[in-house]
Formats: C-alpha cells, structure tokens, sequence
C-alpha cells in the first residue's frame, strides 16, 4: 500500500495503526507535498518525515517539489476558508500524482495520512481519494483513526518521539490567514538578502533538527527547549542625504515610533559614535563598528550582505551602553556623519516562541 505522507505528527501513529490493520500489507511512503511554503518549511518537514519513517522500518520515496505547478492549480483561490475549495484541489493535486505513483510501483492500494489531521474533512478526503485513485486504477484506503482517543494517542506519540510539531498547515494562504487571526508578522515568508537564519526563524528550526539527527547518529542525549523571547525583524530601511541614498546598516532591535524621520547629526558622543537629534537614533562609523563587532568590512555595503551573526551584532549594542530592553536605532555608516539626514525604517516586535537544543 502507498501511504500519502503530510508530515510526521500525522504520518508516526498513523502508520503504526495500518500496521496493525494491514499486517499483510507492504507499506511504502510518499512524501508528495508541492502545497508546502516556504521551501525551508518543506526540507524540514521531510527531514523529520524521513527520521519518523526510519524509526518505524517503513520504506519513504520523495515526490518531485513542483511549486509553481499547486499554485497554478490553486490560482483565484487565494481567499478560500479551510477546508474549503482550495483545500479540494489542494487534495486532487497531492492524490493525483500519488495514484500515478502507486500505478508505477504496481501498488494496488493507497491511502494518506491527511486522514488523521484534526483540521481536516475525513468525508472531504475519502470523496477526493476514491474519485482519483479510481482514475488510476488503484483502491484508495478510507480509515478514520481519530475516533476513540486516536488523536489524543498521536499526539501522545508524537511527543514521545519528539516529532517535530508545526504550527500551520503547509501552504502559503493559510500561514498568511493565520498568522492574521493571530496578529503577529508572517515570520515564514521574512527572507533576508544576506540569507543567514535569525531568532526563531524555520531556518533556525531546521539548522536545529539538523544538529539533532547529527547527536542522534552519534547516540548522544540532548533535549529540545522552548524558549519565550522577544523577536525583532527589520522589514525595510534606507538612509538619505541631500535626496540621495547612504548605505547604512540597522542594528537587530532597532525601532523607531513612526517609519519616516528627519534630522541633523548634534555630536559625537564618544570616538566612532554620533548623536542624532530624533527618535534615540546613534550613528556608527563602521570603523567603529569593526572595532566592537571584532570584523574586518571594508564597506557598509558587504556589511549588509554578509553581517555576522545575531548574538556579534546584540554584543555591539550592549558595548555601547545598551541593555536588554534598549530599542534605539543603531545606524552603521561608512564615514564619520555631519549634516541633516533622512531616515525611512520600519521593524516589527511580537512575542514569540523558539526551540533550543540542549546537548546532555
């Protein structure tokens, strides 16, 4: 039997429950997931995928990453609720390509862990599969392993396994519905330009159940915390004067009350470090910058595209004098400044939840 494979939460107790129902049965699984945004979410969720399915001695095959082809498919349907027309094409496409597999493999049945999600239609599923599995000429396995304390069951397998646990369904539409229900930023869809992982970012979460597998091979202990902090994130920023642009860089944490001001350099506060008249805002030189940072940039502009990391740059807002709740601007700037100055930013805060590994 071809298993449709989500993600593990779902995937984990649902395969040991159809080996118990199915103990004839050959089972191999198929992680086809295209509706996953962005593709770092993605090469996480199969990354635990792949530890589940290790776990359990079952057979996993990858199906190709075709983004562009589930948007194509989802197009006008950008605004639909959950569970609602996009999730059913959203399930055509995934069962489609899953039936072509199991015909290949010669499969005569096939089935899809999306049947134990809580947040979705079992009889929505079962129409879906049957309708598209028929096409194929395969049988589509309709079980409901929820009823009876299934769900409590897997999550409870769940976190014995220390499945990695996502928080919004995959796709790109959802995350952003959500995360407005919710009132905080969208934090999946923040790609920096210099590409490295910031605070609480999946490109953090990934790097982190990397290293895990890394301690698991080598048969280490460790445990995985969750940590409650405050996440900062800088959405765009620019630095002109006499209409033209500076390069600058900004500082983790830096906040200003309104996106827009203007201002004059007043004096230097200390070697490399100039005071500005509005919003608490300092200038950096980046000479000085080096200097606390311990770095070696020959421009604001490499600066920019290569920084080093989070805890470097936190590190130089406290050897200015800051401290854990300073939230002035810091601006890194190539040369001594003087004069007037225009300053555009905008940078979000919200509470927020990271997980940390702890090797033992």
């Amino acid at each position: 039997m071809l298993v449709h494979i989500c993600c593990s939460v779902d995937s984990h107790y649902f395969l040991q429950r159809l080996r118990e129902d199915f103990p004839d049965e050959r089972l191999v699984g198929f992680f086809y997931d295209p509706n996953i945004h962005p593709y770092s979410e993605y090469r996480l969720r199969l990354l635990d995928v792949k530890r589940s399915c290790e776990m359990l001695g079952v057979e996993l095959i990858e199906g190709p990453y075709d983004y562009e082809r589930w948007l194509n498919a989802v197009r006008g349907l950008e605004n639909e609720p959950e569970k609602g027309a996009r999730c059913s094409v959203c399930f055509d496409n995934r069962f489609e390509v899953s039936a072509q597999k199991a015909r290949e493999l010669g499969e005569a049945r096939m089935t899809s862990t999306l049947l134990t999600s809580p947040k979705k239609s079992i009889e929505q599923l079962r129409e879906a599969g049957e309708r598209i599995a028929a096409r194929e000429g395969v049988e589509f396995v309709t079980v409901d392993y929820r009823k009876g304390g299934g769900t409590q069951r897997q999550q409870e397998e769940a976190k014995k396994a220390g499945l990695y646990r996502q928080d919004y369904c995959g796709c790109l539409f959802g995350l952003t519905r959500q995360r407005a229900q919710q009132e905080v930023p969208a934090d999946e869809l923040y790609s920096p330009i210099h590409g490295k992982p910031l605070p609480g970012s999946i490109e953090e979460r990934l790097s982190l159940y990397e290293k895990r597998r890394e301690l698991e091979d080598k048969g280490q202990a460790y445990r995985i915390v969750r940590q409650k902090f405050l996440n900062w994130r800088l959405e765009f920023g620019w630095l002109k004067r006499k209409k033209t642009v500076v390069p600058a860089h900004f500082l983790p944490y830096s906040t200003m009350k309104r996106r827009y001001t203007s201002g004059r350099i007043e004096y230097e506060e200390e070697p490399g470090v100039f005071r500005f008249n509005r919003e608490e805002i300092r200038f950096l030189t980046l000479a000085r910058y080096n200097g606390l940072a311990g770095t070696g940039y020959e421009s604001v502009a490499a600066l920019v595209f290569d920084p080093p990391s989070f805890k470097t740059e936190l590190r130089v807002r406290e050897r200015l004098g800051g401290d854990l709740w300073d939230l002035s601007p810091l601006v890194v700037v190539d040369h001594p400044p003087e004069g007037k100055y225009e300053i555009l930013m905008q940078a979000r805060l919200w509470r927020d939840v990271r997980e940390k590994l702890v090797p033992l």
